[in-house]
């Protein structure tokens, strides 16, 4: 399977593209911040892929991890918009985010 065609892993490169301005944004006043986000969304799409080619408990520890990166980046959106490192740019991001976590969301549930 194409890691393309997993549709968390397309929305995940997808919010990767979206912070390219927004890391650029904070790395000049936050260099810490801006590589802690980095790594977030590099874990992101890493445990999405990685999780897609695992079966079990496996695949849902991965998906799990990369749900919690996700989350990390919208701390981190939150942080930087609070210290004013970012304006008016970090909104398709966290929408992407938010998707992203609904997904997993659906991914890890224990099933009914």
């Amino acid at each position: 399977m194409n890691p393309k065609d997993f549709h968390a892993y397309a929305v995940a490169i997808e919010l990767a593209r979206s912070l390219r301005d927004p890391l650029r944004r904070i790395a000049t006043r936050d260099a810490d911040l801006a590589r802690q986000m980095r790594r977030a969304t590099h874990s992101v799409a890493l445990n999405l892929n990685e999780g897609n080619r695992r079966i079990g408990k496996d695949r849902l520890h991965l998906f799990r991890i990369a749900a919690g990166s996700a989350a990390e980046i919208q701390a981190g959106l939150d942080v930087a918009d609070a210290l004013g490192l970012v304006t008016g740019n970090s909104e398709e991001p966290r929408v992407l985010a938010d998707r992203l976590l609904a997904i997993l969301w659906r991914l890890t549930s224990p099933k009914k």
